[in-house]
């Protein structure tokens, strides 16, 4: 099954789908903006562009594109050092242009180089910090936008900080509708819900929304229940199709005589690619039916999108991996469900407004509580502890750096131990020794393994400068096929060295891992019998 799934049959999920990851996006389009000092709307256009456009013309069956919060801190500091706002959606359009160059010339296979562990721990500590971040707007605190996902927030409070100091601001009222939305929710869970069909067609989440809205109406007539502004959902309200209109900005690319276009342009490629291709792997590892994301082809569709949402007066887009996975809890199953999650988003910016203003940000916080959870479950740990070492390190680092600092730095720390792992495991296992007694001599037997790289230089000069005087040292690199000219040069140095310590070494095929051309490239025929090409 690929990604253009018959629309008939996928048509009742996306449509679902749909509706939870527009509740989802909606206040995170509003929050990103706000933390990254750019106008409300401009987080707005970049979600419908992420959904509509980007969404029609990427290859990725669940990801859904749109602001991204790993952005926010990038976004702010440019709009303060380019001063004007429509000089920073130039850097938008030109980042979007140099996203379709990288589609186009395969830079798409860096996402292939994250190991799965660290691609876990993104995803594990994405749901811890979910869920984190929306406690303070459970108990009705909403001094944090939403959407910032920052250890250090913009209230002066950093991620467990907000946690004390929220309980001075508890409001009854946002808290008993977080309570009403996450009854409703987890109730949606059940075998006994799922397994009446009517009530199985109405999205939990929508249901969670309306009770909290109507909780609220309800509310209105206790004033120490009463939400204000401030605890409601605040999208900009259009009178008038001018008005809406009025609200788009376009870039000024006068701009361009500007050196610090093209820096920030660059710095903005290089962060939304890597957040896309992280959150492209993170989603396909989530897809129940496993499919593979052409990455290249989602590299040009989020290039197309930041040109049109720079030209449009849209912050940067990426992939995300918060809404993608509400997309996949909620059971879609094509690209369809990110298209029409943009296109809510549109109808409902240009139509509703005012009464999307009536949602209640504890309800939302309802939705996205059960999202984290979901995304961090403790099986999630487990599962990884069982795998070992090796995969559990950089998973827990990943998440405790995504929870002590931001996305990408956790991501870079995770990957930094895991690489370290695949060096130490180099270090250790280049070669087999083995240590025979002979009469009054030792023997020492080394293979070699079928790849030694200059990782492996100093395990073997370790182990070679520990042999006692009057040995015999065997190298033999029979099953080598290929060796590092510093490998050899550390063996050669040896036999010159062992003639002083009466070392007798002999050596075995050593110089036929040296390989002076590549290796053959095996390639598969139409009539399928494999031949080899030089």
């Amino acid at each position: 099954m690929d990604n253009q799934t018959n629309f008939l049959s996928t048509i009742k999920y996306d449509f679902k789908a749909s509706i939870v990851v527009f509740l989802v996006a909606l206040p995170l389009c509003l929050g990103i903006a706000l933390a990254s000092g750019a106008p409300l709307y401009s987080g707005l256009i970049a979600g419908i562009v992420g959904g509509i456009v980007v969404g029609s013309f990427s290859g990725s069956a669940l990801g859904v594109s749109g602001p991204a919060a790993g952005l926010a801190v990038i976004v702010l500091n440019s709009i303060t050092e380019l001063v004007q706002f429509e000089y920073f959606l130039v850097a938008v359009v030109l980042a979007g242009v140099l996203q379709l160059i990288m589609g186009f010339v395969r830079a798409g296979i860096i996402a292939h180089y994250f190991p799965s562990s660290v691609i876990h721990g993104m995803l594990a500590g994405i749901g811890i910090l979910i869920f984190l971040k929306q406690i303070p707007h459970a108990f009705g605190y909403n001094h944090d936008p939403e959407g910032d996902l920052s250890f250090i927030q913009m209230d002066g409070h950093n991620t467990f900080s907000e946690l004390i100091n929220m309980l001075n601001f508890i409001h009854p009222g946002a808290l008993i509708i977080t309570l009403v939305s996450l009854g409703i929710l987890l109730l949606w869970e059940t075998k006994l819900v799922k397994k009446i069909s009517l009530l199985s067609l109405v999205p939990g989440p929508l249901l969670a929304v309306v009770a909290g809205i109507i909780c609220a109406m309800v509310f209105n007539n206790y004033p120490s229940l009463s939400l204000g502004t401030d605890y409601l959902v605040a999208l900009p309200v259009a009178t008038s199709m001018n008005e809406f209109l009025g609200n788009f900005s376009f870039p000024d690319f006068t701009a361009l005589s500007n050196p610090k276009i093209y820096s920030t342009a660059l710095i903005i490629t290089v962060v939304a690619s890597l957040e896309t291709l992280l959150s492209v792997e993170a989603t396909d590892k989530q897809d129940p039916l496993k499919r593979v994301t052409p990455t290249n082809k989602e590299l040009k569709a989020q290039g197309l999108g930041n040109i049109i949402s720079g030209l449009i007066g849209g912050i940067p887009i990426t992939q995300v991996i918060v809404r993608s996975s509400a997309n996949q809890q909620s059971g879609a199953r094509s690209k369809m469900s990110a298209v029409m999650h943009g296109i809510f988003l549109l109808l409902s910016v240009m139509f509703i407004p005012a009464l999307l203003n009536m949602i209640p940000l504890a309800s939302l916080a309802g939705v996205l509580l059960v999202i984290g959870f979901k995304l961090a479950k403790p099986a999630i740990f487990m599962k990884m502890y069982r795998q070992g070492k090796r995969q559990f390190f950089p998973f827990v680092v990943t998440i405790i750096g995504m929870l002590l600092t931001d996305l990408l730095t956790g991501i870079v720390l995770g990957l930094v131990v895991a690489v370290f792992i695949i060096l130490r495991n180099n270090y250790k296992i280049p070669f087999r020794m083995q240590k025979e007694n002979l009469v009054g001599k030792h023997k020492f037997n080394i293979v070699l393994s079928q790849d030694v790289t200059f990782l492996n230089k100093a395990s073997i000069q370790k182990s070679l400068d520990q042999i006692p005087a009057e040995s015999h040292v065997s190298i033999d690199a029979s099953n080598t096929h290929f060796i590092h000219h510093d490998v050899l040069e550390i063996i050669e140095d040896f036999k010159v060295h062992a003639k002083s310590q009466n070392i007798e070494v002999t050596t075995i095929d050593l110089y036929q891992g040296l390989q002076k051309e590549p290796l053959p490239h095996y390639k598969l025929k139409n009539n399928g019998k494999t031949t080899i090409e030089k």
